[in-house]
């Protein structure tokens, strides 16, 4: 039973947990959508929420808590003025779980964490336009 319990360790020390919540909230924040494990997403999901809500209200002490919790400035520079002001009119619920099957190796169950409004066509168009510039810079470097 998981009474009493507040959250999944994840089976992992307090730094080494600590370290892996900065690091895949710092990532689901630069690309807005991420690939793990269902336990890992869902433990990121409410760190992730939580400084989401923090972020709606732009003052300095937000800024400052945020920044403590995630060391990266141009992604805290991005959760302020890019994702906070899209998730505005949202009373929670900022983040979604998908899916995806079972990982080969060891069966643990692999899904999708992204930001509620990700949108995959934009994403998959600016893929495209990157692909096109690296011909045009190799097309150019060969001649």
């Amino acid at each position: 039973m998981k009474h009493r319990r507040g959250f999944n360790p994840l089976d992992r020390r307090s730094a080494h947990r600590k370290a892996l919540h900065r690091n895949m909230v710092t990532s689901l924040f630069r690309y807005e959508r991420i690939k793990t494990t269902k336990a890992k997403a869902l433990e990121i999901k409410r760190t992730a929420e939580k400084l989401i809500t923090r972020a709606k209200v732009d003052s300095v002490h937000n800024r400052r808590i945020v920044s403590s919790r995630l060391f990266d400035e141009a992604i805290v520079a991005k959760l302020f003025t890019n994702i906070a002001p899209r998730m505005l009119t949202r009373p929670g619920g900022y983040t979604r779980v998908l899916k995806l099957g079972e990982r080969p190796g060891d069966a643990a169950e692999i899904v999708i964490l992204e930001l509620i409004d990700y949108d995959l066509k934009a994403d998959e168009a600016s893929a495209k336009k990157a692909k096109k510039e690296a011909k045009k810079k190799e097309r150019a470097a060969s001649k």
